[in-house]
């Protein structure tokens, strides 16, 4: 019997712990990896789409399938009283080496000449971080506007305690998450299964709308997976160390 099966049948607990804890960590890097790829071919989906053709949303009723991650201009009139601040968002573009500030995503709908609604997000805005209802000031235009965006089936998701989506009379309507079902069975309007997140258009309405690359993170996922595989490895290594000094020690016990 060679040195290395006598340590995996002479030390059967410590050989299944330090197995356990490498599959664990070896599961969780390739997790780590996954989803690195993940971002890496939505990021490359989305610059093919975006230089497709760019979309009339009062064309006709599109599907999400057919708009999604495409750009897309819409022309109507903003519902600011029905307005939705979407909370715990971070700032979509922050300095490097500085946390990013957390605030809103202000999504707001638009009510398209064919009286579809259609859910904009504008942008994000920073949140006062003493009074949580005192609200930044933003301009939202008058009458008919034209806008240009991204199509996305929902702003993104929160981890959120219960259901925080309230009634369409609660004001102000601070939430953690944008439900468009529960938005069209509220209010009872024709509504697009989508939303439309607005690009810069140099306007100065208090809002910030440079959105981060869908490849934010991916070093960090990189990071984290040298992390598990070293944590797997540093398992495999401590097994085998402890185990050849137990080995060294019961045979100078014997030969003595």
């Amino acid at each position: 019997m060679n040195i290395f099966s006598s340590l995996v049948t002479k030390r059967i607990v410590a050989t299944l712990a330090a197995l356990i804890t490498i599959i664990i960590c070896s599961s969780a890097g390739f997790w780590q990896l996954r989803r690195a790829h993940e971002k890496i071919m939505l990021a490359a989906n989305l610059v093919t789409k975006q230089q497709m053709p760019i979309l009339n949303a009062n064309a006709q009723n599109w599907t999400l399938e057919e708009v999604n991650q495409r750009r897309m201009r819409a022309q109507g009139t903003f519902l600011s009283e029905e307005v939705v601040w979407l909370d715990n968002r971070p700032r979509p573009v922050n300095k490097d080496g500085e946390a990013a500030p957390a605030g809103f995503y202000v999504m707001m709908p638009l009510r398209l000449e064919n009286g579809q609604i259609l859910w904009v997000n504008r942008g994000w805005a920073p949140r006062n971080g003493l009074d949580r209802v005192a609200l930044p000031a933003i301009n939202t235009p008058k009458g008919v506007v034209s806008i240009e965006g991204t199509v996305f089936a929902t702003p993104g998701k929160v981890y959120e305690f219960g259901n925080s989506n309230l009634g369409p009379g609660s004001k102000p309507r601070i939430q953690q998450n944008l439900v468009l079902e529960q938005e069209a069975k509220n209010h009872g309007w024709t509504q697009s299964p989508y939303i439309l997140r607005e690009v810069q258009t140099g306007q100065a309405d208090g809002l910030v709308r440079e959105w981060a690359p869908l490849t934010t993170g991916v070093d960090r996922h990189y990071a984290y997976a040298f992390q598990w595989f070293a944590l797997a490895a540093c398992a495999f290594l401590f097994w085998l160390v402890t185990g050849l000094r137990q080995s060294r020690k019961l045979s100078g016990s014997i030969s003595e």
